[in-house]
C-alpha cells in the first residue's frame, strides 16, 4: 500500500493505492460526503481486489483531505476528480471510475469525458430520503460507459425498486442501509453483505478488458 498526494485545482487529493501483483484494471473510488475511504465497502473493495487483478486506487478529494466537515458543491467535486485522473491512468491501465455515494455521482458526471472504461456506483443517491420529486436519476442514465449500482434493499437515498430502466446492472444488497450496514435482526451478517458486495464487483470487472 501506497499514498501520494496530488495538487488539483480544488486543493491537494490523496489517493492511497492497493496494488495487484498483475494488473489489469485499476478501480479508482472515491468517498462519500459523510465519510472517507475507511467506508466499509470501500475498504472490502480494496481487500479483495487484488487477488483478481484489479489495482483498488482510494481516493480522498481535497475537502477531507483538508479537515473540512461539509463537502463543496459537485462542481467541486468533479474539479478534484479530474485532477487525480492524470495519476489514475499513469499506470497504463483502464481505469474503472467509481465511488460511493456523492463519489458514484462524480464518477457518473465525469466517466464519458475522462475515458473511463466503466463506473462503479455503490449506493448511488437517487434522490434526498424522502424526496423522490428531486431525482439524480439522469447522472446514472447518461454515465455513457458500463455501469455497476451495487445499492442497499433499505437505502433511503434510492432502494431498487425506485431506479429507472437503463444501461446499467443494480445488484441489491438485501436490508442494507446507505452504508451497507444491516440490522442484526437481517437475514445475513454484516460479513455476508459485504461479501455481496464484493463478489459483484469481481465478477463484473472480470467481464471488462
Amino acid at each position: 500500500m501506497t499514498t501520494e498526494t496530488i495538487t488539483t485545482d480544488a486543493g491537494d487529493a490523496r489517493v492511497t493505492w492497493h496494488p495487484a501483483a498483475k494488473p489489469r484494471l485499476v478501480l479508482a473510488a472515491s468517498h462519500g460526503a459523510g465519510g472517507g475511504i475507511e467506508a466499509r465497502d470501500l475498504a472490502a473493495l480494496a481487500a479483495v481486489l487484488p487477488a483478481h487483478g484489479v489495482t483498488v486506487a482510494l481516493v480522498e478529494q481535497p475537502w477531507r483531505v483538508a479537515g473540512k466537515k461539509v463537502a463543496p458543491a459537485p462542481k467541486t467535486l468533479d474539479t478534484g476528480w479530474r485532477g487525480v485522473w492524470p495519476a489514475l491512468t499513469a499506470p497504463g491501465l483502464p481505469v474503472i471510475s467509481g465511488g460511493r455515494s456523492a463519489g458514484a455521482r462524480v464518477a457518473c458526471r465525469t466517466a464519458k469525458e475522462l475515458g473511463a472504461r466503466a463506473v462503479l456506483a455503490l449506493s448511488f443517491p437517487l434522490h434526498p430520503p424522502g424526496r423522490p420529486e428531486k431525482s439524480r436519476a439522469r447522472e446514472l442514465l447518461d454515465a455513457g460507459v458500463p455501469t455497476l449500482v451495487v445499492q442497499g434493499g433499505n437505502d433511503p437515498f434510492g432502494r431498487p425498486a425506485e431506479f429507472p430502466e437503463g444501461g446499467h446492472e443494480l445488484v441489491e444488497v438485501a436490508q442494507a442501509d446507505h452504508g451497507f450496514a444491516v440490522p442484526k435482526r437481517a437475514d445475513l451478517t454484516q460479513e455476508e453483505a459485504l461479501r455481496v458486495v464484493t463478489d459483484a464487483v469481481v465478477r463484473w470487472t472480470a467481464a471488462l478488458h
